[in-house]
């Protein structure tokens, strides 16, 4: 698991480093709405300054201001004491301050160091000097501390977290001194976090500013001193992280206790008859799988990154099926081959990645959370669309029209269309890999709510997460995996240490 980051900075109060940025009463309106209004944040060198709130808070707006993509309606940036007004991304970035986006702006087809330096080749008698573009690429990735990382790979075969420390070193490429990160962690594994911990620290150490913008709360409280809280616009609060804790910040966030986060059963539900057994189920990845799942319960799987849990739900769900053990739903021996066949037989499978596997982002609202139905009860399409309004409205869907095609909706919203699309097949069995990740609390409030109801219908629920209070919070039970087999079982209200003594190992090397 990734370390807090300990910068230079942390052994001095924050008011001893410079404010390289100061802003003060910005504000913005998009058609008459205003989005953002009379924010003040002060970003100071060799700090990590978090900000945090709902989606449609306004920091994406704050952000875009920043960066040069709007010019605030009113109030002022400062950048080392000096007033300043960007009205290009380009005079943001020659000022020392450059964003990392969460949406990726790289050439697939081109390489580390041609996205890096693109528009701004460095040449020779006219000509692209490559050897220099490539050893000044290199330099870069060698002042973050990158190692396996070439200059001359092309972007099209690097992973997720490579891709981010290509669009990190644009970043610094443009010397810059303060740099905003746009949910850096959102496609990241949980392995490869600590290569973004290491790069934050070594770029604070260079007396960089951080603007950190997560859902995450572990990594805001990890990596930043200072943490700015807005809603609804409007900032609600900015102080030292010290002074804040979980509870507090989700208060400040969205207005509700801590306590009421994670909602518990609805009134009246009792686990029912088994809906899912495994018995001695493996394959490839799996093995020796003994699980029960009733009807009415919620089931939590924790596990350390590469412990089997989503090849779990894989093989649950016929994607990598089982070879070898038994299946029975409601009693009856299934081995589905194929997705297609496991919806058939009542199961549900909400994807770890809504973009590239759970949703179709061109295709409208509408026709997305028709999807399952026409590919599989093609007969019941009529009465779905009939009923899918109704579902859409009672998950909250924030849309302008359901003909809205789904990529222009917030993360959260992209989400609760995933649910929808598989409520609509009437499932009795949901399997929900990492159903929050990447969407903003209020969004996960309401997901834990819909959760809680599906198994007050008697639907059993089996949830994958790497977020362990929100494994505990919301499970019944919680199973533990480590290296593709059931290392354990624990019960509602168990600790953070008992499972992660389960998920490392821990316990067994004691018992031996």
């Amino acid at each position: 698991m990734p370390q807090p980051v300990q910068s230079p900075s942390d052994a001095r109060h924050a008011e001893d480093s410079p404010v390289l940025l100061r802003a003060r009463g910005l504000t913005k309106s998009f058609v008459g709405h205003t989005v953002l209004r009379d924010t003040d944040i002060d970003l100071r060198a060799g700090h990590v300054h978090g900000l945090v709130g709902e989606n449609g808070a306004g920091k994406s707006t704050l952000m875009k201001i920043l960066a040069g993509v709007h010019t605030a309606d009113r109030g002022v940036v400062e950048l080392d004491g000096s007033p300043v007004v960007f009205h290009h991304p380009l005079q943001a970035q020659q000022a020392g301050i450059s964003t990392v986006f969460q949406e990726f702006n790289l050439l697939p087809e081109r390489t580390v160091a041609e996205n890096v330096w693109l528009g701004r080749e460095p040449r020779r008698r006219g000509l692209v000097d490559v050897d220099r573009m490539q050893r000044d690429t290199q330099a870069l990735l060698d002042e973050l501390g990158v190692t396996g990382l070439r200059p001359q790979q092309r972007v099209r075969t690097l992973s997720v977290a490579e891709q981010q420390v290509v669009e990190i070193a644009k970043a610094v490429s443009f010397d810059a001194r303060i740099i905003a990160m746009d949910e850096p962690t959102a496609a990241l594994a949980d392995h490869e976090v600590g290569l973004l911990y290491d790069i934050i620290q070594r770029l604070t150490g260079r007396g960089v500013a951080i603007l950190y913008v997560s859902h995450r709360l572990k990594e805001i409280f990890d990596l930043c001193e200072t943490i700015t809280v807005l809603k609804d616009g409007r900032q609600v609060a900015s102080r030292p992280a010290a002074e804040l804790n979980d509870a507090e910040l989700v208060r400040l966030m969205v207005g509700r206790e801590m306590s009421a986060f994670f909602p518990g059963p609805v009134a009246g539900t009792e686990p029912g008859q088994p809906r899912l057994e495994l018995r001695g189920a493996g394959n490839g990845y799996v093995d020796g799988i003994d699980v029960t799942l009733r009807g009415g319960e919620i089931v939590g799987i924790a596990g350390l990154q590469g412990s089997g849990r989503s090849e779990l739900m894989e093989a649950i769900f016929g994607v990598r099926p089982f070879t070898r053990g038994t299946m029975l739903i409601d009693g009856s021996p299934l081995r589905p081959r194929s997705p297609r066949a496991a919806v058939r037989a009542g199961l549900a499978l909400v994807t770890e990645d809504r973009k590239a596997t759970g949703l179709a982002l061109n295709q409208s609202i509408l026709d997305n959370a028709l999807g399952p139905v026409r590919a599989v009860f093609p007969r019941r399409t009529g009465r779905a669309r009939r009923e899918v309004p109704g579902l859409l409205t009672n998950l909250e869907v924030a849309a302008r029209a359901l003909d809205q095609e789904v990529q222009f909706l917030s993360g959260g919203n992209q989400q609760k269309v995933v649910l929808a699309r598989w409520l609509a097949t009437d499932p009795r069995v949901v399997l929900m890999d990492e159903p929050t990740r990447g969407i903003d609390v209020g969004a996960k409030h309401a997901i834990y709510q819909l959760m809680r109801v599906l198994a007050s219908e008697g639907v059993a629920v089996l949830m994958v997460s790497s977020e362990l209070p929100e494994v505990i919070g919301m499970s019944d039970r919680i199973l533990v995996m480590r290296d593709g087999v059931l290392a354990g079982e624990l019960p509602s209200g168990s600790t953070e240490e008992a499972v992660l003594h389960l998920a490392t190992g821990a316990a067994h090397q004691e018992a031996r």
